[in-house]
């Protein structure tokens, strides 16, 4: 978003430096798409002014980038200034910490905002891997679960950044993991089509993790893999079986894993085995919450509770 603000100072003293509160007065947006409802008529913005002897002056700002969740203006470029001898210099607010607003991210405003943040460094740095894989992974939630309408767009904007990711660094295994995950979401939301189309590039993706760090995130791959086992089809290589062992080994790393306690769940009850997965289920729901986790930890316990409900 690129936007001229016209602002007018609200306060002066003589006082040099000085912090002004500016008082918006008009506002233009130069891409009238972007031009939504993120700037109220009454924002003000810090800025360090030097010199400034009046409170009369009038500063015309260009604003590259808006929070809208907070209408926050930052990265606010001078560009024409009126305060007659008047050293200006801008006092942006720091940028919230993504990580932060990331393990908020049951908010879906601090999910996004942690992605916006998340993206606008990979525009900045193209090889900056750190943020090209958190990037894919805040699409992955967000594609799970922001409004029905957003999802498909989300898990596949996860999908390149993940891609990003594993082109900057092939070794590790953050870009190879989070590009199986969102192709093996948006594959199982939206259809078998989508889920052919993936589903080789997935498990080759989910090996890849297994050569580099089989204990990557508490055997995350394993239990990709022991999901995908589970939702291919057989004439395609899907197998319960395969789908239990690696669950099960999964479980190694981590043995109160909600994700691989249900899954495992799921696979025994479609193998006939209702009474070990009831006991699966226990475990889950009597587990502790994982701190890094405990946003997917209680969503697996909800649904525990419900699948438990259709065990006879």
């Amino acid at each position: 978003m690129s936007c001229i603000l016209l602002f007018y100072l609200c306060t002066s003293s003589e006082a040099a430096p000085q912090t002004l509160r500016l008082r918006l007065a008009r506002w233009h947006c130069l891409n009238p798409a972007s031009r939504a409802a993120v700037l109220p008529g009454n924002l003000t913005h810090s800025l360090q002014v030097s010199g400034i002897k009046t409170a009369s002056a009038a500063l015309q700002c260009r604003v590259t980038s808006v929070t809208p969740t907070q209408c926050r203006v930052t990265n606010v470029e001078v560009i024409q200034s009126r305060a007659t001898n008047a050293s200006i210099a801008i006092a942006q607010q720091p940028t919230p910490d993504p990580d932060t607003l990331y393990a908020g991210r049951e908010d879906l405003a601090s999910a996004r905002q942690a992605a916006t943040i998340w993206q606008t460094r990979v525009q900045q740095n193209p090889k900056d891997f750190e943020s090209a894989w958190k990037l894919a992974r805040a699409h992955y939630w967000l594609g799970s679960h922001a409004p029905a309408g957003e999802r498909r767009a989300f898990l596949e904007q996860g999908i390149a950044a993940a891609r990003t990711a594993a082109a900057i660094q092939p070794d590790k295994p953050e870009g190879h993991f989070w590009l199986a995950a969102n192709m093996g979401t948006l594959a199982e939301s939206f259809g078998l089509r989508q889920g052919l189309k993936y589903r080789g590039e997935i498990k080759n993706e989910l090996l890849t993790v297994l050569k580099l760090d089989p204990a990557f995130q508490q055997g995350s791959a394993d239990r990709a893999l022991g999901r995908w086992y589970f939702r291919v089809p057989g004439l395609f290589g899907g197998s319960n079986r395969k789908s239990e062992e690696h669950l099960r080994r999964s479980l190694t790393y981590n043995p109160s894993s909600s994700a691989s306690l249900y899954f495992l769940a799921e696979t025994l009850i479609d193998m006939k085995r209702p009474t070990e997965a009831r006991a699966i289920l226990d475990r889950l729901i009597a587990a502790p919450l994982d701190p890094a986790w405990a946003a997917e930890d209680r969503e697996f316990k909800e649904k525990a509770q419900r699948l438990m409900g259709t065990l006879k």
